[in-house]
């Protein structure tokens, strides 16, 4: 059993950076592939980045575009999300996630509750 928690979510004016945190339980997480999620009011939940128990990396083109840095530290038991240049439309509840494989919204093995992230143009 995993249990994560997500922090570091609040109200950011456009261009600004925010570092969001996912702090796990469990002896196991180095085992676990990560994923960081997002979530915006009337939108399905959309993968934003990831970090495969090797260190592989790979994000979402289309809402990242080289801003967000995806990083994970097994000592701590944490992942973490480095966003800069932030837009309003990265307005989102931003959840993170665990995975025994693959990094998609339905493959996803546990989730934490998420974090709110609020971009003011």
């Amino acid at each position: 059993q995993v249990q994560l928690v997500e922090s570091g979510g609040g109200l950011v004016q456009a261009g600004g950076s925010l570092r969001l945190s996912c702090t796990a339980s469990g002896r196991t997480f180095s085992t676990y592939n990560l994923g960081w999620f997002r979530q915006a009011p009337g939108k399905e939940r959309e993968f934003v980045a990831g970090i495969w128990w090797s260190g592989v990396i790979t994000y979402n083109p289309d809402s990242v575009k080289g801003r967000f840095t995806i990083s994970r530290d097994n000592a701590k038991n944490t992942m973490y999300l480095q966003m800069n240049s932030l837009k309003p439309e990265d307005t989102a509840v931003y959840y993170c996630g665990a995975s025994s494989g693959s990094l998609r919204v339905d493959g996803m093995d546990y989730w934490g509750k998420g974090t709110l992230l609020t971009v003011s143009s």
